[in-house]
């Protein structure tokens, strides 16, 4: 690839919104010493397919020196709700399932994952975060669903 190419792809890629969380609040749950407190931190997750629907995750945030230095491994327990938050309306059509969200809970081997999956008969977009590690996840997750209006179908692929 010609280096002029190489540097539009590069700069298309950059330019691309990212998808990430905005961060709605948090609680300190154990007061640390040297460094930030461990947390409890909720984040709102807009599906970047599914318009009016957002997703609030709460997890733990480990604090202490290895938090502040981006090198603690978070635990794996997390909440989930997703809401209506507008009218509904689905952009293209959607997989039966989907990986939509995933987050860092440690330098390198785990993730917090959020997967949506569209139950067609009941008309309902149902969402679970988990999270996992390149050796062994974990079997602790968490499940929410949001119901669509019968009036607007939910396309999949």
């Amino acid at each position: 690839m010609r280096p002029s190419l190489r540097l539009a792809a590069l700069l298309a890629l950059v330019a691309m919104p990212a998808l990430h969380a905005e961060e709605i609040g948090d609680v300190n749950t154990a007061f640390q010493w040297i460094g930030p407190d461990h947390k409890i931190v909720v984040d709102a997750y807009d599906d970047p397919k599914v318009a009016g629907v957002t997703c609030y995750v709460s997890h733990a945030k480990t604090g202490g020196i290895k938090g502040a230095l981006g090198i603690a491994e978070d635990k794996s327990e997390a909440s989930i709700a997703c809401r209506q938050v507008g009218p509904v309306s689905v952009k293209q059509p959607l997989p039966r399932q989907e990986e939509v969200f995933s987050e860092r809970m440690s330098l390198l081997f785990k993730r917090l994952r959020i997967v949506r999956m569209v139950d067609r008969e009941r008309n309902t977009l149902v969402y679970l975060t988990y999270s996992d590690r390149l050796v062994d996840g974990s079997p602790q997750n968490a499940v929410t669903a949001v119901a669509v209006d019968r009036a607007t179908a939910i396309p999949v692929k």
